[in-house]
């Protein structure tokens, strides 16, 4: 396996431990107050500022470590450039993931019109971005793999 399709299925698994442990983490933590309280609202606004500086810190910290373990074991340095192939994947997988959460986001905006609860929304939102995170992982891999 090349180091782009191995950074791939480490960013991939990364995305989803890092998703799972945290809603493991805040699950306790949801307010049992009423449906659209300030407590509520206020839980579901930390969920989403916290999980998304706890996922750049996680990650920054998953791809240091990945590096140094990847030099350790394969001897080679991990490549100082992007060619035009890496470059057309990063696109790919960039629209990928943009579709998928735009997709996310209008259903969350669309679950407001139809009088579902806020949280519907925050829900939806939040699954959309993980998926989105996994959608441009594995779209990544899959080009790396087979080919553009």
């Amino acid at each position: 396996m090349t180091y782009q399709e191995k950074r791939s299925i480490v960013s991939l698994i990364s995305a989803i431990l890092i998703f799972g442990f945290y809603c493991l983490y805040m699950y306790p933590r949801y307010p049992g107050g009423g449906l659209e309280s300030m407590e509520t609202f206020r839980y579901w606004g930390s969920f989403v500022l916290i999980l998304t500086l706890f996922s750049i810190v996680a990650h920054i910290m998953i791809s240091i470590i990945f590096n140094i373990v990847f030099r350790m074991t394969t001897r080679e340095m991990e490549p100082k450039f992007a060619d035009e192939l890496d470059k057309l994947i990063d696109l790919k997988a960039a629209r990928n993931s943009f579709f998928v959460f735009i997709i996310g986001f209008l259903l969350a905006m669309g679950s407001l019109i139809i009088f579902q609860p806020s949280q519907v929304m925050f829900i939806i939102l939040i699954i959309s971005g993980f998926i989105s995170d996994v959608t441009g992982s594995v779209t990544k891999f899959y080009h790396y793999r087979k080919g553009v």
